[in-house]
């Protein structure tokens, strides 16, 4: 990591393993590179397998608007395929799995 690549670390739960998510990728980008693997498809913000809630932290997205609604976006669901941590994350993904 570079100081212009800035790094997150990123939680995810119930598995309990962590991943550092560099703002150069996706959170599911970063979490295949780590070795965890979270739920996808489409991989570009429409088909919503990827789904999950954010318990703590802050993203954006690589697209302007992902598929979520207002009200999935107000609860802190996210598309962790667009989505880049702009903190530290926690994200509940019960899918998840270490590979």
């Amino acid at each position: 990591m570079t100081e212009t690549d800035p790094s997150h670390r990123v939680r995810v739960e119930p598995l309990g393993v962590s991943f550092d998510a560099p703002e150069s990728l996706t959170l599911l980008e970063a979490g295949g590179f780590a070795g965890v693997s979270l739920p996808r498809s489409c991989r570009n913000g429409t088909c919503r397998s990827c789904l999950c809630r954010i318990v703590s932290g802050t993203v954006r997205y690589t697209i302007e608007w992902p598929g979520l609604s207002r009200e999935e976006k107000a609860k802190g669901y996210t598309l962790p395929c667009v989505a880049i941590a702009t903190s530290d994350v926690i994200v509940d993904v019960p899918d998840a799995t270490v590979v």
